[in-house]
């Protein structure tokens, strides 16, 4: 019973979780299109090769993103541009085995529905020749986002509902021809980071949980909570191509972690009784609401790719990239006004790895077709799963194509499907939450096209 389970529990201890994992930022749940909330979707010429060879395959401007130093090796002498736009629809439903109410009885409310939605990544570049060994490029981007919803009464509803993460990355970039063997490449990066995450509140349990307003608690019905936050701050990227033989081409690039200090508000629906508003507006509420802020460092990754050209048909490609997860291993929002805990989650993120090989077919000298396939670890482990990222493990396997416009021009095209593996949930958010067990069933729909033109 409600009685039994909140017994002697002092209010100071309700922790009201608006921020998990997802804070962090970006644009899809367990969908993952990258390892965590990373998005790898930053030109559609990729997209069909599973952004195998990232690193070096400098195909057009959105080299700039991938890898600056391939910006030497576009055709000599002219601009460049490359503008795109991914559609990314992934999938994510809960089947609810055992969940339960802070007061450790059976929440009512259904599985949440379709957690996923349609997301649109824009992305576009330009590279201009300085000289006969320097380029200067520009390019804009998202590469990080998430975005889950669920229906507002699903029986997780007091760990998340809605969370809704945007970046916005622009970078200036300038590459130098070392020699007819190696190109380097510089970057920096302007990002900027807007989170937006709500949950339902159990303003009874709240009540309950201090003997002293104990005798209020049928006075309170539940409510919700808003936490918003931004902040834009500064990065940088580099990379080095190697022609070690006129057949094979090797690329490194690195991007560097970002760190934020964002600030916002926590704002909290009324308990529906003054008497109670009162209670819940305390001071040493973590409910009062009011300005708040986050120290968050997005992760560093580090690529190393292939392009090898087996004759005048194939090309292969082959990539192997590293990002550092385990920058984040607590999420922690704190009342700006007295430095008080809003809400503390331990994420206990891991690094990860992602694999990744395609091939390039030349129909003719209009036509490319593109195939790709590769393996991309999760940073969250089972026990840290939680509703706003649940994450796991996935399989990539694209397709896409190129059509030649002329001498100068082209579109591209992607297609990707990833598969997600299962992903069990037991997420015991105490007092503030309940417990959340179950399943979610995920996978995502990637399509993207992008036209690029020397000039």
């Amino acid at each position: 019973s409600l009685q039994k389970s909140l017994k002697g529990r002092p209010m100071n201890q309700i922790r009201i979780s608006i921020a998990s994992s997802t804070l962090l930022l970006a644009s899809l749940p367990g969908v993952a299109l990258a390892s965590g909330f990373q998005l790898l979707e930053q030109n559609a010429s990729g997209m069909g090769q599973a952004y195998a060879g990232s690193a070096a395959v400098a195909e057009d401007a959105s080299t700039v993103f991938f890898n600056p130093a391939g910006m030497a090796l576009l055709a000599p002498g002219k601009s460049h541009i490359a503008v795109g736009l991914d559609f990314i629809r992934p999938s994510a439903k809960f089947s609810n085995a055992g969940s339960t109410s802070p007061a450790l009885i059976p929440l009512s409310g259904g599985t949440g529905g379709d957690a996923g939605d349609m997301n649109y990544v824009p992305h576009a570049y330009i590279v201009v020749p300085l000289n006969e060994r320097m380029s200067f490029g520009l390019g804009l981007g998202a590469p990080f986002g998430l975005k889950t919803e669920y229906d507002a009464t699903w029986v997780g509803r007091f760990h998340a509902v809605k969370s809704d993460v945007k970046t916005m990355n622009l970078n200036p970039s300038l590459s130098y021809k070392v020699s007819d063997q190696l190109a380097l490449g510089f970057g920096l990066n302007y990002q900027k980071l807007k989170g937006e995450f709500s949950s339902a509140v159990d303003y009874p349990a709240a009540i309950y949980a201090n003997p002293l307003t104990r005798p209020l608690t049928a006075l309170a019905k539940p409510g919700s909570a808003m936490l918003s936050g931004d902040d834009t701050a500064w990065g940088y990227n580099f990379g080095a191509i190697f022609q070690v033989s006129p057949q094979t081409r090797l690329g490194l690039s690195y991007r560097s972690a970002i760190k934020y200090h964002l600030e916002g508000t926590a704002n909290f629906s009324s308990t529906g009784n003054p008497i109670t508003d009162a209670i819940v507006k305390l001071p040493i509420s973590p409910a009062r609401g009011g300005n708040i802020y986050a120290d968050i460092k997005l992760p560093d990754t580090l690529t190393a790719s292939v392009d090898h050209h087996v004759n005048d048909r194939w090309d292969v490609l082959a990539d192997l990239s590293w990002t550092g997860w385990a920058k984040i291993p607590v999420l922690q929002f704190n009342y700006a006004n007295d430095n008080s805990i809003v809400s503390a989650t331990q994420e206990n993120w891991r690094n990860t790895w992602r694999v990744a090989l395609g091939g390039v077919y030349k129909v003719n000298d209009s036509w490319k077709l593109k195939l790709g396939t590769a393996f991309d670890q999760s940073p969250v482990s089972t026990t840290y799963r939680t509703a706003r990222l649940p994450d796991n493990d996935r399989l990539w396997l694209s397709c896409g194509g190129q059509y030649q416009l002329g001498k100068d021009g082209a579109v591209d095209f992607g297609y990707t499907h990833i598969f997600v593996r299962k992903s069990s949930i037991a997420d015991n958010g105490g007092l503030s939450m309940g417990l959340l067990q179950g399943e979610y069933k995920s996978d995502v729909n990637m399509f993207g096209i992008q036209y690029s033109r020397g000039f």
